[in-house]
């Protein structure tokens, strides 16, 4: 009863995270992706560039750029706008203006199964091959599976206004470009040696410090293990050295056709005919030709 009764009071004075039940303005951004895609690297290079004066920490990061997941109804009304807003959820038609990052599945499930064993979620010991199974039905995660997720805002939203698709290997590999990008998409004119400073003050390195400092207040790692790091190698394609064979062929056989579509390679195979083409020959513009989600 009292537990009740404080949970209703702290909606009335807005002190509860509204996840997904709060008032949306036609200007704001949604910073979207599945967990463990990038989304938190993607909110510092986007808060350093928009914000040069003020360091961007894991303690003030929810300020600047929201997780309603995380931060309360009083901290989204207090954003100045245009908000740019955290989102893990699927396709919402009330989200005008997205940023969408995609990554590999088969390395956002070690990235998973890593930070669901720092929270105490999994056991460390528990064979990987469950996992992936779980992951692939949509069972380790809130928000669906990685097929259902991604594939609602591809079909809904591939080639509209106001969509920006980014892919976190791109991120990595030429974050500069990619951030003048995002810079862009938001109606930033920042330079080049702005966007550099931002990719800079956002490098891994720069986060584990912070997150050596800060993991124990910030509030998605607090009431977790502090033997495990959050930031991780920050690469791509771990999965090859680390999934069994059993596990990659489990995700390729799920999702394949929106593998390839995005630009991964599956084992095994080519594109094949009514499958999409999201990115072309240099991976710029997106196209789409045809159906493309699997079932799991």
């Amino acid at each position: 009863m009292i537990g009740k009764v404080s949970r209703a009071v702290n909606e009335l004075l807005g002190r509860n995270a509204p996840g997904r039940s709060f008032s949306i303005f036609e200007d704001d951004v949604f910073i979207t992706s599945y967990p463990k895609s990038g989304n938190t690297w993607t909110r510092f290079l986007i808060a350093n560039l928009i914000h040069p004066q003020e360091p961007v920490t894991f303690l003030n990061i929810g300020r600047i750029l929201p997780d309603p997941e995380w931060q309360s109804r009083n901290v989204l009304k207090k954003c100045a706008r245009p908000r740019a807003i955290k989102s893990h959820h699927a396709f919402d038609p009330r989200y005008k203006k997205v940023i969408f990052i995609v990554r590999d599945p088969r390395d956002i499930v070690l990235s998973q199964h890593h930070f669901q064993i720092k929270r105490g979620v999994v056991n460390a010991g528990a064979p990987i091959e469950e996992f992936v199974e779980r992951f692939v039905k949509g069972e380790t995660s809130d928000y669906g599976s990685w097929g259902q997720n991604v594939g609602t805002w591809l079909i809904a939203r591939n080639n509209t206004p106001g969509f920006l698709l980014l892919r976190y290997e791109d991120l990595l590999e030429r974050p500069v470009d990619e951030l003048a990008k995002m810079a862009a998409f938001l109606g930033l004119g920042s330079n080049r040696e702005q966007l550099a400073r931002a990719v800079e003050l956002s490098s891994a390195d720069h986060m584990r410090r912070l997150e050596t400092e800060q993991a124990a207040k910030w509030v998605v790692t607090k009431a977790t293990r502090k033997d495990m790091p959050f930031i991780r190698s920050a690469r791509a394609g771990g999965w090859k050295d680390a999934l069994p064979e059993e596990s990659v062929g489990r995700i390729e056989g799920a999702w394949g056709g929106l593998m390839r579509g995005l630009g991964y390679e599956v084992a095994g195979s080519t594109q094949r005919t009514g499958e999409w083409n999201l990115l072309d020959c240099d991976g710029g513009s997106i196209r789409a030709a045809g159906a493309f989600v699997e079932t799991a």
